[in-house]
């Protein structure tokens, strides 16, 4: 990366492509649930499985975002190997990295990295408590309708 403008376009597009693949991997994981019907799961047993599958398919999301970052970095000749790649951009993703092992410009990516990471963990544990809301009210009502017979 030589100048700010190329590493604007591949900021962009960097951005761009992580909230897709969320996008896409939020649609393949609710039309799952649907199908499964899951929103309506009872008991400990089923729930509890269904909380291990939706926690294993939101980290999946994620760590496919982290490897098209990382991909990126190493692509552009900044690391390397694709241990270091995935390293940086899993630090800096989940908000610990630090960016000063690229070169300049590119290290600017490593905040907006960080950023996108935190807007994309907020969606996936907004999913999460969403489900389990529902979850609860479900439990509630039938607990209602219970009492009432």
């Amino acid at each position: 990366m030589n100048d700010g403008l190329t590493v604007l376009s591949a900021a962009i597009g960097l951005v761009v492509l992580t909230v897709a693949i969320h996008a896409a991997g939020f649609d393949l994981l609710l039309r799952a649930m649907m199908r499964a019907d899951t929103l309506t799961a009872s008991g400990v047993r089923r729930i509890g499985r269904s909380l291990i599958v939706l926690a294993g398919w939101l980290v999946l999301i994620h760590v496919a975002e982290i490897a098209v970052w990382a991909l990126f970095y190493l692509w552009q000749g900044g690391l390397p190997d694709a241990e270091s790649a995935l390293y940086l951009s899993g630090s800096a993703y989940s908000g610990g990295g630090d960016g000063t092992a690229l070169p300049k410009p590119g290290r600017l990516l490593v905040p907006l990295e960080a950023l996108i990471g935190s807007l994309m963990f907020g969606l996936s544990t907004g999913l999460f408590f969403a489900v389990v809301y529902r979850w609860i009210v479900n439990w509630m009502q039938k607990q209602s309708a219970a009492e009432e017979r």
